[in-house]
């Protein structure tokens, strides 16, 4: 095999060529990083944390398909990655998430110490979520507590402390994430009932619809709290009518619950974060006119 050919394989390993993942890791770091910065981020902090969400979101990837290199070969999407395939071997795999979670703590190391105990948790989560899918009913919102880690990082980042509203962003991720994620287990909810791995979609059953419209619900709830704290103004709350939107599109989407209709939800909810973020910068632009 040629070079070419192994960093093709470990490209698709740390999925790079599905920037999905990245988009909705990115999405609450920013909601942090403009919230902590009042509108006004560090260039250089937010340039290390963009970096730090695909270095390791990259290494979720590849200790994701670690732990589940015995059932992706049974599942019709997940059967051709490089592990499940056979065509990268399990000590690759664990020497390339090593190498990218060593990238991402050396990219943070000129921040203050909070952050760099923070980082701890964060590279515990990461590392840990992929295993969840064995023993939690819902290992979603364990995916949502990984993916906004960024929120409580970016804070203590910027202010050197982690206040109530970082929190309170960390909760609303989290039911985001368990909004989005069941739509995606939607898709393979009957291979891993085959194969015996917990999702939500399997623990929602048929209420899986009313579950992610009322975490979706919590979600603009929990970001409305932040607004009213911070006496945000209405562009603010465009950018939650406009996410409600969405949310209210992505029901339509799975209402029949076809898989294909579901996957599209879960890969539009790119626009829910986005609408969110652009509600938050149109409020500091406008402000500061």
């Amino acid at each position: 095999m040629t070079l070419t050919e192994r960093l093709s394989l470990y490209e698709k390993l740390m999925r790079l060529d599905k920037p999905i993942g990245i988009l909705l890791l990115l999405w609450p770091t920013l909601w942090g990083q403009w919230l902590a910065g009042n509108g006004s981020p560090d260039w250089l902090i937010l340039w290390i944390f963009v970096m730090g969400v695909v270095l390791m979101r990259s290494a979720g990837c590849v200790v994701n398909d670690y732990a589940d290199r015995k059932f992706d070969p049974h599942v019709e999407r997940t059967r051709e990655r490089p592990l499940a395939a056979g065509k990268v071997s399990p000590r690759e795999a664990l020497l390339l998430a090593a190498g990218l979670s060593l990238l991402a703590f050396l990219l943070i190391l000129p921040l203050n110490a909070l952050v760099l105990k923070l980082s701890v948790v964060a590279l515990f989560l990461a590392a840990s979520y992929p295993f969840t899918k064995r023993f939690f009913a819902i290992p979603q919102a364990y995916l949502g507590i990984a993916f906004g880690f960024g929120i409580p990082m970016s804070y203590a980042a910027l202010w050197g402390s982690v206040p109530t509203e970082a929190w309170i962003l960390l909760a609303a991720n989290v039911f985001w994430a368990i909004a989005y994620d069941t739509q995606y287990a939607m898709v393979d909810r009957e291979d891993d009932l085959k194969i015996g791995i917990k999702t939500s979609a399997i623990t929602f059953g048929r209420y899986d619809l009313a579950a992610i419209a009322l975490c979706y619900a919590a979600t603009l709830a929990l970001l409305g709290w932040v607004g009213v704290m911070r006496d945000f103004g209405a562009a603010y709350y465009g950018g939650l009518a406009i996410a409600a939107a969405i949310a209210l599109y992505h029901m339509k989407l799975i209402r029949q619950r076809d898989p294909q209709q579901c996957f599209r939800a879960f890969l539009h909810n790119t626009w829910f974060g986005a609408a969110v973020f652009g509600g938050i910068v149109l409020h500091f632009l406008l402000r500061g006119l």
